[in-house]
C-alpha cells in the first residue's frame, strides 16, 4: 500500500468543489471509482492480498454450500433449469468447490446454469481460469441482468461492502456523518451542520434512546429487495453469509482492512478494503416486508455443523498426510469456532426463500439437512 493514493487527490478536489461528502458516497468511491476503486482493478484475496474469505480457508465451505443448493433444488421440485448465482464471487473458488460437490447429482448438475455477478475485470479473469471447464456459465454486472427462473443465490461477504449511511446523535438531533478536509489538508470525519429532518421516527425503538455521540448506520434496502423479490416471484432461495449483528443498534463499524490488518479508512483511499458490519435484523425486516420467507439468521459455525462439515473433515483427513490433516483440522476450527481468528460466531447465515419453503438445510430442521458426500 502506498503512502499516497491516486484517489485521494480526486476526493479532495471533489470536496473542495462540492463540499463535504457523506460517508456512503466516500465508501462508494473508495470501492468502485471507475479508475481507482479498490474493487475495480485488483485481486484483494488470499495471503498476498488484504483479506481471506471462507472459501479460501477450505474447500469444505464451498462443497457444503453446493450441497445446500442441491437441497433447495429438491425442495422446489427439481426444476429442469436452475440458475446458480453468486454475488461477488472472488476468484471463483467457492463456485468451483460447490460445482465439484454437485457432480454427485447428475440430474441437478445437468440442469445448472451458472451466473456470476462481478464488476472487477481482474477477478473476472481469475474466475474464468478457475471455472474454465464449466459449461453454461455467464458473467453479469448486476443481479437484474441474470435471466429469470428458479434460482439459488449465494452471497458470501457481499453485503459488508455495500455502502453505508451513518448518522451521529447530537443535542439537536441526528446529523449525517461526513468526510471533509481539516485545516492541515487531511481527510477527517465531521457531521452535517443541520440534523436530518424527522429522522427519529425512522429509527428502531432500541436506537431512539441512544446517548449523544452515538453512531447509527444503515444500508439502503435495494439489494436485499432485489434478492427477495426474485426468489419470491420466480422460486428458489438465497443464502447470505457475512459478519454482523443480529439486531439493529448503535455502533460505528466503518473499517478498512489492508494486508490482513485494520487500517485508517480515511488514509490512502482506494488502497484498502472498506467494510461495515451487516445488520441482519434490517435484512430480515426488508425481505419479510416483501412477502419472502426468512430462515435464520444462525451463526456460521452452527450452520456448517448442521450441514455435516465435521463429518466431511474426517473423510478428507482419512485420505491424506498428517500435515494436510492438521491443515484441515485448523480450517475446521477457523470456520466453525469462536474467539480470535474464528469465523463461527462472528459470521451469520441468513436464507431468503419463496414463501412455500418452510424449512431449509442448516437452519435447525435436521430432516432437511444436506449430508451427501462429494467424492
Amino acid at each position: 500500500m502506498t503512502d499516497y493514493s491516486p484517489l485521494q487527490a480526486e476526493l479532495k478536489k471533489l470536496i473542495k468543489s462540492s463540499g463535504p461528502m457523506p460517508v456512503w458516497r466516500y465508501m462508494e468511491l473508495c470501492l468502485t471509482h471507475p479508475r481507482h476503486g479498490y474493487y475495480v482493478a485488483r485481486d484483494p484475496l488470499g495471503r498476498e492480498g488484504d483479506f481471506t474469505t471462507a472459501p479460501e480457508v477450505s474447500q469444505m465451505f464451498g462443497e457444503l454450500l453446493g450441497l445446500w443448493a442441491a437441497s433447495v433444488w429438491k425442495a422446489i421440485g427439481s426444476p429442469t433449469v436452475l440458475r446458480l448465482i453468486e454475488l461477488g464471487p472472488g476468484r471463483g473458488t467457492m463456485m468451483a468447490d460447490a460445482l465439484r460437490a454437485l457432480r454427485v447429482l447428475p440430474p441437478l448438475y445437468q440442469s445448472l446454469s451458472v451466473h456470476l455477478v462481478e464488476i472487477n475485470p481482474v477477478l473476472r479473469d481469475k474466475q474464468r481460469s478457475t471455472l474454465s471447464g464449466v459449461r453454461n456459465i455467464a458473467w453479469h454486472e448486476r443481479l437484474d441482468d441474470v435471466p429469470g427462473g428458479p434460482s439459488v443465490i449465494l452471497a458470501n461477504e457481499y453485503f459488508d461492502v455495500l455502502p453505508i449511511h451513518q448518522v451521529v446523535k447530537r443535542e439537536t438531533g441526528w446529523h449525517e456523518r461526513i468526510v471533509e478536509i481539516d485545516g492541515n489538508g487531511q481527510l477527517v470525519f465531521g457531521t452535517a451542520a443541520e440534523p436530518t429532518p424527522r429522522f427519529e421516527a425512522l429509527l428502531p425503538p432500541l436506537v431512539r434512546a441512544a446517548p449523544v455521540g452515538a453512531v447509527f448506520e444503515w444500508r439502503p434496502d435495494a439489494e436485499i429487495m432485489r434478492i427477495a423479490t426474485r426468489v419470491r416471484d420466480q422460486g428458489g432461495a438465497a443464502l447470505i453469509i457475512d459478519y454482523g449483528h443480529l439486531r439493529s443498534d448503535v455502533g460505528d463499524t466503518f473499517q478498512a482492512i489492508a494486508r490482513h490488518s485494520f487500517a485508517d479508512p480515511l488514509k490512502n483511499p482506494g488502497e484498502a478494503d472498506i467494510t461495515a458490519h451487516v445488520d441482519f435484523q434490517a435484512l430480515t425486516r426488508a425481505a419479510e416486508d416483501l412477502g419472502a420467507r426468512v430462515h435464520g439468521p444462525v451463526p456460521q459455525g452452527d450452520f456448517l455443523k448442521r450441514l455435516g462439515i465435521e463429518t466431511r473433515a474426517v473423510t478428507l483427513m482419512a485420505k491424506t498426510t498428517p500435515e494436510i490433516s492438521e491443515d484441515i483440522s485448523g480450517a475446521l476450527k477457523r470456520l466453525t469456532g469462536g474467539g480470535r481468528g474464528g469465523m463461527g460466531s462472528m459470521f451469520k447465515v441468513l436464507a431468503v426463500s419463496e414463501p412455500k419453503l418452510t424449512s431449509l438445510a442448516g437452519f435447525g430442521d435436521e430432516q432437511q439437512d444436506a449430508r451427501a458426500e462429494p467424492s
